[in-house]
């Protein structure tokens, strides 16, 4: 059996760390559980999709994805390692550090971590981030005998994008520092190029690995493709965990068509409406009375603290919405949601079905 958590982080009711947000969006609702964007496919990415259809019959060649994926990072390939989804990064980084001893995981966040961990037998410890201080870390936090330390950035469910001194702060000798950048390539800072605060190209931390996904901006989450970035003797333990031919040759397509310059140019361009949405979001949010918005959100969501929120997220299924509940994340408790970006009209039309329910 998994071991339980340790320290004062351990609750004796252990919140569902398998529950995640497609089993709220219900067909028929409103979906705003998963962030995922949905939006048409580009020719650019859908017909290298469709091509490799075409090649079925031959075993997948990751090498030309990995190429590109290193090149978009500036990286050698063997810094690289592909991945059916960042989930599965998670999955062997957790087989293959079998022999850590203090497994961290910084809370809130993704819930697959410490749920990989748990699986693979490892014995997991929590630091939990104060929602009073914006769920801000303080890296004096991580025990000092940490040898592996697991966190997001920008965080799922917070919103919160951590600055990257902070983050590499944590790096040190002996210690793998695990990072989860799944949401980097949704967010956007005025003044900036790439990705605000992502660590992605940086080679000179000491056990730094850097998980990716390709899911979120690009809406492949069937597809299932995502990388780590990291030391190649690191990589190297981790893909001796990994089957064979584990990412398939549609997502080893889509992985090369979304290195290219052009392709990070549109999603830089994505990244930055994404944040006058969510702006729009946050201002319409925090107008509404017993609602209050978690920080300063960077991401493909919001989470916002409203008192009987179970109760608010049921109606809110009543009236054709789906949202994310929060209580399944440790750290949070039964008054959070989670609610993912969307266009301005479907933001506003959901301010006004929530507003009425609060007002009921």
């Amino acid at each position: 059996m998994p071991a339980a958590p340790t320290g004062s982080a351990a609750a004796l009711d252990e919140p569902d760390l398998g529950h995640h947000g497609d089993a709220e969006a219900t067909p028929g609702l409103v979906d705003l559980a998963v962030n995922v964007r949905r939006a048409p496919m580009p020719d650019w990415l859908a017909d290298p999709i469709t091509a490799a259809l075409g090649d079925l019959a031959a075993y997948p060649d990751p090498a030309p994805a990995r190429a590109a994926v290193a090149h978009r990072h500036g990286r050698p390939p063997e810094e690289v390692l592909l991945t059916a989804g960042a989930a599965e990064g998670f999955v062997l980084i957790a087989r293959a550090l079998s022999g850590a001893r203090h497994p961290v995981v910084v809370h809130p966040q993704f819930t697959e971590p410490e749920a990989a961990l748990r699986a693979a037998g490892h014995r997991v410890d929590r630091v939990l981030l104060d929602p009073a201080d914006g769920f801000r870390l303080d890296p004096a936090r991580v025990p000092d005998d940490a040898d592996l330390v697991m966190i997001g950035n920008p965080t799922n469910p917070t919103s919160v994008l951590h600055p990257a001194d902070t983050i590499a702060a944590l790096a040190r000798p002996g210690r793998v520092l695990v990072v989860d950048e799944a949401f980097a390539d949704t967010t956007a800072a005025p003044g900036v190029d790439g990705e605000p605060e992502s660590l992605a190209a940086r080679r000179d931390l000491p056990g730094l690995v850097v998980v990716r996904s390709l899911t979120k901006t690009w809406g492949l989450a069937g597809l299932r493709i995502g990388y780590l970035l990291g030391d190649a003797a690191l990589l190297t333990r981790f893909a001796a965990a990994q089957p064979l031919w584990a990412v398939s040759t549609p997502a080893l397509a889509a992985a090369t068509a979304c290195a290219a310059p052009a392709a990070v140019a549109a999603e830089r361009a994505i990244a930055a409406d994404l944040a006058a949405d969510r702006d729009h979001l946050v201002a319409r949010l925090s107008g509404l009375p017993g609602v209050r918005v978690a920080g300063r959100p960077a991401a493909a969501f919001v989470l916002i603290h409203v008192a009987g929120a179970a109760g608010v997220r049921e109606r809110l299924r009543a009236h054709g919405w789906a949202v994310r509940r929060g209580d399944t994340f440790p750290g949070l408790g039964p008054d959070w949601l989670r609610i993912a970006v969307r266009d301005r009209g479907t933001t506003d039309a959901f301010i006004e079905t929530l507003a009425r329910i609060l007002e009921a």
